[in-house]
């Protein structure tokens, strides 16, 4: 039943297909594309080459158009005759419906992938526990159930009979019959329906476990796929999760307890957004996103690196708000400043500055004028400005503990000034 995606890491020769349309110009397709061939490279496929087309917008039958199917069926074809060569899919960067799926395949002969189905392998490659697990099975039976004609030929087939007189059925098996495509619909039905059992019951335990935290100040490490939050919770919480440079090396809700000086709070890592992130996902991790809604304190990580970091912040802004977390108090870190590289303009070039030939002192000093003290940057990776990072974090949340729980329980002396108590009693 997952014929539509990659079972099993492994190297497969791939084709990306993108279209340049009214509301994502170029730059913005090829930036799509390149986004889409490391999803690809994630989960275990080989990029050989990107199609790209102009239209209004996607073809309804065929995604792009006749000319550019065919062009890249002649590119298989050439590439296919020799087996080193061979491309066994085709991936498009849009979610593709049932009938684009069918008739792209039809004509192709290989297998297709759309964004969707990409992202929901590399979330069933990651998964670990049980409720990761399980919401993603629950995300795959969505994304499947409208595209079940496509998967099977023989579904459309009668089980049971035509009536009396003559009907082919077996005995006692004969009436009107139901198809083998009405009865997996059926059968996924009634799955999706035990998996959102299940997801309620983990819900409900992990609600539980939330409130049996006591009275800590919690916060959370959001931000896009990939920017650095795991290895930022390695160094903050002195522990050993799972960090990698691939995109969703994180899937399951990571929380653990930190002490900067004498407070200690509960810091959680989450479960990163991508652009065109699937609806049906977002539903599908609400538990794990419950750690998101339920935080004091959002910190919004950054890849400075990235060319196109201001887009991926607006993409995690309006995931939050579609979460229902918005309005949140929250700081952005941006990381990753070792890798960020610019253009530098000729001194007789007097063309407007572009993105390409901003300094990082010049991107420092606006955001943080525009962001006052609600900004830091740093280098997670060679643990730069990371003192500052914390002092920054132990403020906010100090802040906040004193507001939230007046008493005070765990605010309590360092072992520093203590030491300096002895020494002038001394």
């Amino acid at each position: 039943m997952k014929e539509f995606v990659i079972s099993e890491a492994q190297t497969e020769k791939a084709v990306l297909v993108g279209l340049i349309t009214q509301n994502q110009n170029e730059r913005q397709t090829n930036e799509y594309l390149d986004e889409l061939a490391f999803l690809a490279e994630t989960a275990g496929a080989e990029v050989v080459k990107r199609f790209t087309q102009k239209l209004d917008t996607p073809n309804s039958v065929t995604y792009v158009g006749k000319g550019k199917l065919q062009e890249i069926k002649d590119y298989l074809q050439q590439m296919n005759e020799d087996e080193e060569t061979e491309i066994g899919m085709v991936i498009f960067d849009d979610e593709l419906s049932a009938k684009q799926l069918r008739n792209i395949e039809n004509e192709l002969k290989v297998k297709i992938l759309d964004r969707t189905s990409l992202i929901l392998d590399i979330f069933a490659m990651r998964a670990q526990t049980a409720n990761a697990k399980t919401q993603v099975e629950l995300a795959q039976y969505k994304y499947m159930l409208p595209r079940l004609q496509r998967l099977w030929t023989h579904l459309e087939r009668q089980g049971g009979g035509s009536g009396a007189g003559g009907g082919k059925g077996s005995v006692g098996l004969r009436g009107p019959g139901e198809t083998q495509l009405e009865m997996d619909r059926r059968i996924i039905l009634n799955r999706m329906a035990l998996l959102k059992q299940r997801l309620a019951e983990i819900d409900t335990q992990k609600s539980t476990q939330r409130k049996n935290r006591g009275r800590m100040i919690r916060v959370a490490l959001v931000g896009y796929t990939n920017v650095g939050k795991s290895t930022i919770m390695n160094l903050l919480a002195k522990s050993e999760v799972f960090a990698e440079n691939k995109l969703f090396a994180t899937l399951d809700t990571t929380v653990r307890k930190v002490i900067i000086e004498n407070l200690p709070f509960l810091l959680s890592d989450t479960v990163g957004f991508i652009r065109k992130l699937p609806t049906d996902l977002v539903e599908s991790f609400k538990s794990t996103l419950d750690e998101v809604r339920e935080a004091d304190l959002l910190v919004h990580v950054v890849d400075i690196s990235h060319p196109d970091f201001e887009e991926q912040i607006q993409v995690v802004e309006k995931t939050i708000s579609d979460i229902g977390a918005s309005g949140k108090q929250s700081m952005i870190v941006f990381n990753k400043i070792d890798a960020y590289s610019y253009v530098e303009k000729a001194e007789d070039d007097l063309t407007p500055k572009t993105k390409e030939n901003i300094t990082l002192e010049e991107l420092m000093n606006t955001w943080m004028a525009k962001m006052d003290d609600n900004c830091i940057f740093i280098s997670a990776k060679n643990k730069s400005n990371l003192e500052d990072f914390k002092n920054l974090l132990y403020r906010k949340v100090r802040e906040m503990h004193v507001q939230k729980y007046p008493y005070n329980d765990f605010l309590y002396q360092t072992y520093d000034s203590e030491e300096q108590e002895t020494v002038t009693d001394n």
